[in-house]
């Protein structure tokens, strides 16, 4: 059989035309983000939504509670004691004449400030002590540990009370930071001992030891690498704490050792308005709804944002 010469040159169109036509593989798409995908669950979340949206008309409240309220929240009238809700007063007035939707409005200001303050402090202390104590290890993790133990000892509400009457209740923004302060020290440990669970379990991690082999720097991969992969539960648990702190301020005013007169408190409304309740119920129910209100959308919130940033739940 003769071999026909291979021929050199480029191609005819024909032999281009006729010629089979290779398929190359596509390009792989390009996967999402963690964040990109948690934002696409928490959308899809009705309770969520309701939880956002909750907690976006309390945030606009509380900045704009000068011009939201109607009247003065500390201006009293006697001639118009125990008003009963009207287009004037539409959730009535108290003791003292004052304007009650003027109260609650000031007193969304109030409770967000100690509740989001309260948690941001206690954030910043409980994690780093976290995460060293997870970290290292040791006699580190034992003191600490310990410490948290022994504050974790007392009920939540008792170590509060107990805290504020150390810190003598003032009113004013003095009084408010005690409040604040004093909450922050009773979740301190809640923070401390999740970081350092996470941190227990992604120390152990090829990436972390690969830093350490190359002689990565502890506070580097610290904040580096270990605290990324701890925010997931961090962002969950402060979301839920700040209806837990807004509960405990609320607690406390109630029983005296909160925020003070003439501060606008929901708890402290309760706590003067509780012996008429019977005549005039509604001196009590607002402060309350008010309370019920904002708890509900911080949970719903808290629990739309664990559903989503939970990678078991694609």
């Amino acid at each position: 059989m003769a071999i026909q010469p291979i021929r050199g040159g480029s191609l005819s169109e024909a032999e281009v035309t006729t010629a089979p036509r290779v398929a190359w593989p596509a390009p792989a798409e390009r996967s999402e983000s963690p964040l990109v995908q948690g934002l696409r669950r928490l959308r899809r979340s009705g309770t969520a939504l309701v939880g956002v949206v909750i907690v976006v008309l309390l945030v606009t409240v509380a900045i704009f509670a000068d011009v939201l309220a109607p009247q003065s929240p500390i201006a009293s009238d006697q001639a118009h004691t125990f008003a009963r809700p009207s287009w004037d007063h539409p959730l009535g007035t108290d003791q003292l004449g004052r304007d009650m939707l003027s109260r609650v409005i000031h007193g969304t200001r109030i409770s967000l400030l100690v509740g989001v303050s309260s948690v941001l402090l206690a954030l910043f202390v409980g994690v780093p002590f976290g995460m060293i104590a997870g970290f290292y290890g040791g006699r580190v993790d034992t003191l600490i540990m310990r410490v948290m133990d022994l504050i974790l000892a007392f009920p939540i509400y008792l170590l509060a009370i107990i805290l504020m009457v150390m810190f003598t209740p003032t009113a004013g923004l003095i009084g408010t930071m005690k409040v604040t302060g004093a909450i922050a020290i009773v979740r301190i440990p809640i923070y401390a001992r999740l970081v350092r669970g996470s941190v227990l379990s992604i120390k152990e991690k090829e990436y972390v030891e690969a830093c350490r082999a190359l002689g990565v720097r502890d506070p580097w991969i610290l904040f580096r690498h270990v605290l990324p992969n701890c925010l997931a539960p961090i962002i969950v648990t402060t979301t839920l704490g700040i209806a837990t702190s807004i509960i405990v301020e609320a607690t406390l005013s109630f029983l005296g050792l909160g925020t003070q007169p003439p501060t606008p408190s929901w708890g402290w409304d309760l706590k003067a308005n509780i012996s008429f309740i019977q005549a005039n119920a509604w001196l009590s129910l607002f402060p309350g709804l008010a309370i019920f209100v904002t708890v509900l959308g911080f949970n719903l919130f808290g629990d739309g944002l664990r559903d989503a940033l939970d990678p078991r739940l694609k």
